[in-house]
């Protein structure tokens, strides 16, 4: 399952990732991993999820994140949540390419059987409407 949490700088949406990758974690019998641009938030993410730094691993562009991502849950059967915060600066600003990764990864969190949740700094308003299904707004 993918959901999206929008909207723009300073909205919250940071806060919520983190209160929900850390019930992720005391709830889930599996794995729960923590994606994020650089190291901000090593204090704030249970010490339960893995955290993950998109710049150590110099990820560009949606297509290397897929591949991240696909490889996490390649190497581990038992991630059971994946969260992201500031997608766009993963991944670029392109709202057509961030709906084809969102497409793609809707399909790989089917076959992992994966819950996947992206913070992205947009409104509803901005992104494709085929990926507005999977959007929650603060």
């Amino acid at each position: 399952m993918i959901t999206l949490i929008l909207g723009k700088k300073g909205s919250g949406k940071t806060k919520r990732l983190i209160d929900m990758c850390n019930a992720a974690t005391a709830e889930t019998k599996g794995n729960v991993v923590f994606i994020e641009k650089d190291s901000n938030l090593t204090y704030d993410i249970s010490h339960k999820a893995r955290l993950a730094v998109a710049d150590e691993y110099g990820i560009q562009g949606f297509d290397s994140f897929y591949g991240f991502i696909a490889g996490m849950c390649a190497g581990n059967y038992d991630i059971t949540d994946i969260f992201v915060d500031s997608t766009l600066k993963i991944g670029g600003k392109d709202m057509e390419k961030l709906a084809v990764f969102i497409e793609k990864l809707g399909v790989l969190s089917g076959k992992s059987e994966t819950n996947v949740v992206l913070s992205v700094s947009a409104d509803k308003s901005e992104i494709p409407a085929r990926i507005a299904e999977f959007a929650v707004e603060i």
